[in-house]
């Protein structure tokens, strides 16, 4: 049977709870989860098995892949950017990227790259992982693409190409990487990279085939039969995307399938080493907790700022997905695909990653909160790892 190890303030015991079962039920391989509140880190926990195929133990400075976690990292930074006044939000693209303006794309504005409206959510080429380690070579890309439908007309999550859209903001204005940026400007004292060294990639968790995790058996109390309820929505969500799923020329596929991260999938180096500023952050579970906190806190944006980067600016049917989706600037609010306690959704934001992983802040509430797993979800039964984690969080400050 797996311990779980670290730290759990008393008030916060159901968390620890929630993360002992979803061991003991067969849910995990290894993982972490870290909370703050006040500021004051009150969770720090972690356990099981970091490699499958070595049997190396999770350890408290065990990193791991947050996929899409990322983009709330990398829009955190170009936010940094136009606060700083480098650029305007509402402004054209073009203003600073002049190429942008090709194929009918000349009034796209940022805020339709970091809202998932530019109309650009899959490559026109297959692209390889090697290539995928160009930032500027994919920003040209593209650049010079046709959009499939009119920038701001609506939105459709941009499962990869987001990164190499939001990133340009960071690369053109800073003239660094996104993973430079961030190691410089806020993240430098965490456990966080986006584009790690080899000795981190090395001692990283490995992620797993989620054969193991099992969503199903009776209904928990806040889990039950709701038309709101977590179990239904999924449910919802399982019947809406699976015929996106076996068509291999849906947008979803085409979104989040090219770049191909090749050998090893997301444990490849070459994937790891770019620091993909979609989807290619490896960070422990406090360091990404951390992050949140230091943006309830003020750390990183100024508090106005960061009000208008979490104000809803697009939400319904979501042209990938689906399903309905939410999104501020760069940041995932409640819906369908950020799914919440009630209590969180006003003010809760951050961004889920494939595989089940999670980063939320939530200023009102004085949370921040990260869960990371190696095992991958399997979203035919179901995965409420995070959700039942998040829950058991609120519950706490209740």
């Amino acid at each position: 049977m797996t311990t779980v190890q670290g730290h759990c303030d008393p008030a916060f015991a159901r968390v620890r709870e929630v993360f002992e079962e979803n061991f003991a039920e067969g849910r995990e391989l290894g993982a972490a989860v870290a909370v703050y509140a006040g500021g004051r880190k009150v969770v720090d926990l972690w356990g099981g098995i970091a490699d499958r195929r070595t049997g190396r133990e999770w350890l408290p400075d065990t990193p791991c892949f947050g996929f899409s976690c990322t983009k709330a990292v990398t829009a955190a930074a170009a936010l940094l950017l136009a606060e700083r006044g480098l650029y305007q939000l509402d402004g054209p693209v073009t203003a600073w990227w002049p190429e942008f303006g090709a194929a009918g794309k000349e009034a796209t504005t940022a805020e339709h790259l970091l809202t998932h409206q530019a109309g650009l959510p899959a490559f026109a080429r297959p692209v390889s992982a090697e290539e995928a380690a160009d930032p500027a070579a994919l920003a040209a890309e593209l650049a010079a693409q046709e959009p499939e439908w009119t920038p701001g007309e609506t939105h459709g999550y941009h499962a990869l190409t987001y990164g190499w859209l939001a990133g340009e903001i960071v690369r053109r204005h800073s003239g660094r990487t996104v993973g430079g940026f961030v190691r410089d400007e806020f993240a430098g004292g965490l456990d966080l990279w986006v584009g790690a060294p080899d000795d981190v990639i090395e001692r990283a968790a490995k992620l797993s085939a989620g054969r193991r995790v099992q969503g199903g058996g009776p209904a928990r109390a806040g889990e039950g039969g709701g038309a709101d309820s977590p179990r239904t929505m999924a449910s919802d969500l399982l019947n809406r995307l699976a015929a996106a799923y076996t068509d291999p020329q849906s947008t979803m596929n085409r979104s989040t399938g090219n770049p191909h991260p090749g050998k090893g999938g997301y444990n490849n180096p070459v994937v790891l080493r770019a620091g993909w500023p979609s989807a290619g952050m490896l960070a422990t579970a406090p360091a990404l907790a951390a992050f949140y906190r230091d943006l309830v806190t003020g750390r990183i944006l100024r508090p106005e700022t960061l009000r208008e980067a979490i104000r809803p600016r697009v939400a319904g049917p979501d042209r990938t997905m689906l399903i309905d989706s939410s999104f501020g600037l760069g940041f995932m609010r409640p819906a369908q695909t950020f799914f919440t306690p009630k209590a969180s959704r006003d003010s809760a934001f951050g961004h889920t990653g494939a595989g089940g992983s999670i980063g939320l802040g939530d200023p009102e509430a004085g949370l921040a909160f990260a869960y990371l797993p190696n095992l991958m979800s399997d979203m035919a039964a179901g995965d409420l790892r995070a959700y039942r984690l998040v829950d058991a969080a609120y519950a706490s400050v209740s």
